[in-house]
C-alpha cells in the first residue's frame, strides 16, 4: 500500500532547498556594505569685480578665492580645494583677460586653500610666508600631487611690492600668528581691499589652529594692523564671506577682546577650563578625520593664557 506520508516526503527536500536559498540571499545581503551616500557636487563659481582689475571668487570645492587682472599678468590667491574647481578658476579668469596667469598667492596652508593647486599650470611662481611654506611642505607627505606645487617665493615680514605697475599694485603683509602662524594678507591699495584667507567669519567664533601654532591674540593683532592701513582700507574680503567693510572688522575685534578679557578673568578666579566652557556654554566639537578636535575659541584663549 501506498504510504499516505510519500507527497510529503517529496515535498520537504523541495522546501528545505528553499529555505536554504533564501537565508543564503539574505545573509549575503547582510553581509553587502551599505552604499555611501552620494557626495553633493559644489557649486557653480561665481565671480563677483570688486574694483580695478580684483575680482573674489565663490562656490566650487573649498573656500573663496580671488584673482587680479592687470596689462600683462593675471595673480591668483588661494586654490580652491579640487583639481576641478581649480580649472574652473582658471577658464574665469581667462574670460577676463588674454593675459598670462603667473603668480599663485597662498594665503595659509588649510586643504580648502591649497589642495587645488595641482590644477594649475606647473612652473608659476608660487608666493607664501615662510612658515606657510614649512606646513605645506608637511601636507605633501600626505598629498603627493603637491609636492610639484611648493611654494618657491616664501619671506618673512613684508613683499612690498609683489607686483607694481601702471594699471595696479599688490603688496603681502604679515602681522604674525593668528589663524596659523603664516597667514598673509594681500593688499590692493589701488582698489582699497584686502584678501585677508581665514582672518575674518560672520555669525561664529574664528577658528585657531593651535597644531600650526595661531594664536587668538595674534589674530586680534592682525585685524587691528588691517584697520590701521594708509590708504585706508575698505573691502575686506576672506575665504568664507561675502566682502566685508571696517564696521564686520571692528565687531569681530570687540567680540574676541570681550572673551578674552572674560576668560582672564575667570582663570584670575580659579575657574576651570570645564567652568570657563560652561559658563560660555560650549560644547566640545566632534574629532574631525585624522583625529584633531577643533578648539572653541574660548578653550583656545584659556590655554593660552595658562601657558597649556
Amino acid at each position: 500500500m501506498r504510504s499516505i506520508f510519500a507527497p510529503v516526503k517529496r515535498i520537504l527536500p523541495v522546501a528545505l532547498t528553499v529555505l536554504l536559498l533564501a537565508a543564503s540571499a539574505l545573509l549575503a545581503a547582510g553581509q553587502t556594505a551599505p552604499a555611501k551616500p552620494a557626495q553633493p557636487e559644489a557649486p557653480p563659481l561665481v565671480v563677483e569685480a570688486i574694483a580695478g582689475g580684483l575680482h573674489l571668487v565663490k562656490g566650487g570645492s573649498g573656500a573663496n578665492t580671488a584673482f587680479y587682472v592687470t596689462e600683462k599678468a593675471a595673480f591668483a590667491v588661494d586654490a580652491k580645494m579640487s583639481v576641478e574647481s581649480a580649472s574652473a578658476m582658471l577658464a574665469e579668469i581667462a574670460k577676463r583677460t588674454s593675459a598670462p596667469l603667473t603668480t599663485v598667492i597662498i594665503t595659509h596652508s588649510d586643504g580648502d586653500h591649497i589642495n587645488g593647486l595641482p590644477g594649475f599650470p606647473k612652473g608659476l611662481t608660487i608666493v607664501a610666508h615662510d612658515n606657510c611654506k614649512a606646513d605645506i611642505e608637511k601636507a605633501a607627505a600626505d598629498l603627493p600631487a603637491i609636492k610639484d606645487y611648493i611654494p618657491n617665493k616664501t619671506f618673512d615680514q613684508a613683499l612690498l611690492p609683489l607686483f607694481k605697475g601702471t594699471d595696479g599694485r599688490i603688496d603681502l603683509l604679515y602681522f604674525g600668528p593668528a589663524h596659523t602662524s603664516g597667514d598673509l594678507v594681500v593688499w590692493f591699495p589701488a582698489e582699497k581691499a584686502v584678501f585677508v584667507g581665514d582672518l575674518l567669519f560672520v555669525g561664529r567664533d574664528p577658528l585657531i589652529h593651535r597644531h600650526k601654532n595661531g594664536s587668538s591674540f595674534g589674530y586680534v593683532k592682525t585685524l587691528k594692523g588691517l584697520l590701521d592701513l594708509a590708504p585706508r582700507v575698505e573691502v575686506f574680503l576672506s575665504g568664507h564671506a561675502d566682502p566685508l567693510g571696517r564696521a564686520d572688522v571692528e565687531a569681530l575685534i570687540a567680540s574676541m577682546e570681550d572673551k578674552q578679557a572674560k576668560v582672564k578673568a575667570m582663570i584670575a578666579e580659579g575657574r576651570s577650563l570645564e567652568d570657563v566652557k560652561k559658563a560660555f556654554g560650549i560644547e566640545d566639537r566632534p574629532a574631525a578625520a585624522g583625529g584633531r578636535r577643533w578648539l572653541s575659541l574660548v578653550e583656545t584663549i584659556y590655554l593660552e593664557l595658562t601657558g597649556k
